[in-house]
């Protein structure tokens, strides 16, 4: 090895301590205090939102101003009991919702959400448990990969806004036909080839 390199390798030895540790300085870190969240979920302090998604649409795509069910569960690890109070977002009109067995509102009464969050217990969004919740009148056309940002709002917890994906869908959807990336060897195969 010639002394240049040697020289260069050696440098690059000594200071890669010094870069790592630039990345680690002080006692607290950035992330430190940021609350997680990730597409579909987030924690919240005592309520974790998990498996939030909008189900995968028939034909693959929700059209501009048509509606889509909301999935999922709010958990809760608090002693005592929180209500789901809101649940708003730009890229939506309105929301609404069903629990089942649940008495018509007084006439002249606001209709508005209270969905209790039992203590240490969960509150779920889905098909046949809990109550059904939809989003109504969606302000653009979605798909698979697409997020949709959903505030909820909580009597004591607060708001906590949440990227909501469209989800995957759940059965074997047809195949079109697989695409020849080698379509010159094929031609070649056919013709013979070229006479020695």
């Amino acid at each position: 090895m010639n002394r240049a390199l040697r020289a260069a390798a050696m440098g690059a030895l000594l200071l890669s301590p010094v870069v790592l540790s630039a990345c680690s300085a002080g006692q607290v870190t950035q992330t430190n205090t940021q609350e997680q969240n990730f597409g579909g979920q987030t924690d919240f302090g005592p309520l974790a939102l998990r498996a939030l998604e909008l189900p995968y649409p028939t034909g693959g795509i929700y059209p501009s101003g048509s509606e889509a069910r909301l999935l999922g569960a709010v958990v809760s690890t608090a002693d005592t009991e929180d209500t789901l109070v809101g649940i708003s977002g730009e890229a939506f009109e309105d929301v609404e919702v069903v629990v089942p067995d649940a008495e018509e509102p007084a006439e002249g009464a606001p209709a508005g959400i209270s969905l209790p969050v039992p203590a240490d217990g969960t509150l779920y969004f889905s098909n046949g448990q809990g109550p059904a919740v939809t989003l109504v009148g969606l302000s653009e056309e979605l798909s698979v990969g697409d997020y949709v940002d959903v505030t909820f709002s909580f009597s004591e917890s607060g708001d906590v806004t949440v990227p909501v994906p469209v989800g995957v869908s759940q059965r074997d959807l047809p195949r079109g036909e697989a695409f020849d990336f080698h379509p010159e060897e094929e031609e070649d195969q056919q013709g013979g080839g070229s006479a020695p």
